[in-house]
C-alpha cells in the first residue's frame, strides 16, 4: 500500500549542515553525517540532501561526501547540488544514492531529464522546482541558483514538462515559506498537483506535525518534506535532530487516506 512519506531535507554549506530562511542566512546546525546517523535510528522514510554551494559556485558534486552519506544512510537517499550531466548522475547512483535531484539543470538543459532517465531509470530522476510568489499579480515563478536567478517560468508548466521528459518525481520548494515554519503553501501545491500525475514532494513551511497532517489530509499520497521542523525544537529554535516515532506517524496518516 502506498503511504505518504515524511522526509527530512538537509542542506550542506561549506561542508556543514545548515538551515536557511527564504534561502538566505544559513545557520550552522551540525555535521551532516552525524545527522544521518540520528535519522537512521529514528527510521525516517526517506532523506533529501542538497549541497547549496555546488551550482552557485560551478563546482562538481562532492563525491566523497556523497559516498559517505550513502554508506551511512539506511533509508532511501535523494541527493542534489551541482548536477549537470548524465555522467555525474550515473556516478552518484553508482555510489549508492537512490535518487538524484536536478534543479537549475531542469531549466538550463531540460533534455538532461530524458537522457538521465534512459541511463538510470526515471524513478531515480527528481525535478526540484524552487518557487517564489511575485508581489505584483501573485504569480509564481521558478528561481534557480539559491533563488538568485529568475527564470520567468511558471512552476505548473515546468512540472508538466518535467513529467513529459521522463522525470520520476517533482519536488516543489517554496522560497517564501523556507524556514518560516508557518505552514505549506497549499495554493501552490494544489496548482501543481492538479497538473501532473507523478509522485509529488513538497518543501517549505512545515512548523509542526499538524502542518504535515493538514498536508496529508488535503493531498493524500504525498511527500511531506521539511527542514527546520526536523533540526530545531521550540520557539527559540534550539538545535535538536527530531522526527516523529512510528505511532506519531501512524496518527498523522490514519483517517486521512
Amino acid at each position: 500500500m502506498l503511504r505518504p512519506r515524511i522526509i527530512p531535507c538537509l542542506l550542506v554549506h561549506n561542508g556543514g549542515l545548515v538551515k536557511t530562511q527564504k534561502f538566505t542566512n544559513p545557520k550552522y546546525v551540525g555535521d551532516p553525517i552525524n545527522a544521518v546517523k540520528i535519522f537512521n535510528e529514528k527510521e525516517v522514510d526517506e532523506l533529501i540532501v542538497v549541497d547549496i554551494d555546488a551550482t552557485v559556485l560551478g563546482k562538481e558534486p562532492n563525491y566523497t561526501l556523497i559516498k559517505h552519506l550513502a554508506t551511512e544512510c539506511r533509508m532511501p537517499l535523494c541527493y542534489g547540488g551541482g548536477v549537470r550531466s548524465v555522467e555525474q548522475i550515473d556516478k552518484i547512483i553508482s555510489l549508492g544514492v537512490e535518487k538524484v535531484a536536478l534543479s537549475a539543470a531542469v531549466v538550463e538543459t531540460p533534455e538532461l531529464i530524458t537522457l538521465a532517465a534512459e541511463v538510470v531509470g526515471g524513478q531515480s530522476v527528481v525535478a526540484v522546482l524552487d518557487v517564489k510568489k511575485r508581489r505584483l499579480g501573485g504569480r509564481y515563478e521558478v528561481m534557480t541558483h539559491n533563488a538568485t536567478k529568475k527564470t520567468g517560468l511558471n512552476p505548473v508548466d515546468l512540472a508538466k514538462k518535467a513529467e513529459d521528459l521522463g522525470a520520476g518525481e517533482v519536488v516543489i520548494n517554496s522560497i517564501d515559506q523556507d524556514g518560516a515554519m508557518n505552514g505549506y503553501d497549499f495554493d501552490l501545491i494544489q496548482k501543481v498537483r492538479e497538473s501532473i500525475s507523478l509522485p509529488l514532494t513538497v518543501l517549505g513551511g512545515a512548523g509542526s506535525l499538524q502542518d504535515i497532517e493538514s498536508l496529508i489530509s488535503r493531498f493524500g499520497i504525498v511527500g511531506a518534506a521539511a527542514g527546520s521542523l526536523f533540526v530545531f525544537k521550540g520557539v527559540y529554535r534550539a538545535v535538536l535532530i527530531n522526527y516523529p516515532n512510528r505511532s506519531e506517524k501512524d496518527a498523522l496518516i490514519k483517517g486521512n487516506l
